[in-house]
């Protein structure tokens, strides 16, 4: 009769363990290197690629994770102190590809001024995009991205993309949708230095 109260119990412990998991690993991602810290709703995958910009390099370092139809991403890019005078027109570059595309797409793009907050928990304002894109006809996608440029000690600049991507929307609201808990989350806990 003990051995099948200890099962029962072992079995009912399980399913409550499963069943109270999370979908969001909510986990604390700290990339000195690219001189952030962040909060991913599970672990990023990184890849780090050169990227060209008129007649030079930068080095592009991209984190993201996939869960369902959202891709969470924080890329960031360094400018070195001899270049960082053309870093807003990178900024613009970058902003300009993804707004022509959402207009060409027939998509809209719609801006808030935000605050976020540096490492050193200093208060900055900033723009979020929410931007729908439509690939075709039958799909919709939704996008919250935000760019944030801050200059490091040794001159050089660095460029942040942080970004939800949200595939299958079915709602045209995409500045309510993208601002749910789930996605105000990764962009709140975004710490640059």
């Amino acid at each position: 009769m003990f051995r099948r109260f200890k099962a029962g119990a072992l079995l009912a412990a399980i399913i409550l363990l499963v069943a109270c998991s999370p979908k969001l690993d909510w986990r604390k991602v700290q990339s000195p290197q690219e001189r952030y810290t962040a909060l991913f709703p599970g672990k990023p995958d990184k890849l780090e690629r050169r990227i060209p910009f008129q007649d030079q390099e930068l080095q592009q370092t991209l984190e993201a994770v996939k869960i369902d139809d959202d891709i969470y991403s924080v890329s960031s890019t360094q400018v070195p102190a001899i270049q960082a005078a053309v870093t807003e027109k990178i900024i613009t570059q970058l902003k300009n590809n993804l707004f022509e595309r959402a207009k060409a797409s027939g998509g809209r793009v719609v801006e808030e001024v935000v605050t976020y907050q540096a490492s050193n928990r200093q208060k900055l304002g900033t723009t979020d995009y929410f931007i729908v894109l439509k690939p075709n006809a039958k799909e919709q996608q939704q996008m919250r991205v935000r760019w944030i440029t801050r200059q490091a000690s040794n001159g050089d600049a660095w460029i942040y993309q942080v970004s939800v991507l949200h595939a299958n929307a079915n709602t045209d609201d995409v500045k309510t949708f993208l601002s749910k808990e789930e996605y105000a989350n990764f962009f709140n806990e975004f710490y640059p230095e």
